[in-house]
């Protein structure tokens, strides 16, 4: 797994506009006191559900793949 070199923005921006998703979808809301990691999660979960990113192998789900596999997505949005 090669680090992007501004993964950690990446990373805030895919929380943000995972959050926005969600919310439009109307499957989820969340709270200020959520934590990121449960944020980071349930928003790998749900692109992964809608088919919008490709899915880890159980065996390597962590959070810092998560966490990478969200920078990705959000690096390809923003590049589109």
């Amino acid at each position: 797994m090669k680090k992007l070199k501004n993964e950690k923005e990446l990373l805030k921006k895919a929380i943000t506009l995972g959050t926005v998703y969600a919310n439009k979808r109307g499957v989820a809301q969340f709270e200020a006191t959520d934590s990121a990691a449960n944020k980071i999660e349930y928003i790998y979960r749900l692109l992964v559900h809608d088919k919008l990113i490709q899915p880890l192998p159980e065996n390597q789900v962590s959070q810092p793949s998560m966490q990478h596999k969200l920078a990705l997505w959000v690096d390809r949005q923003i590049n589109l």
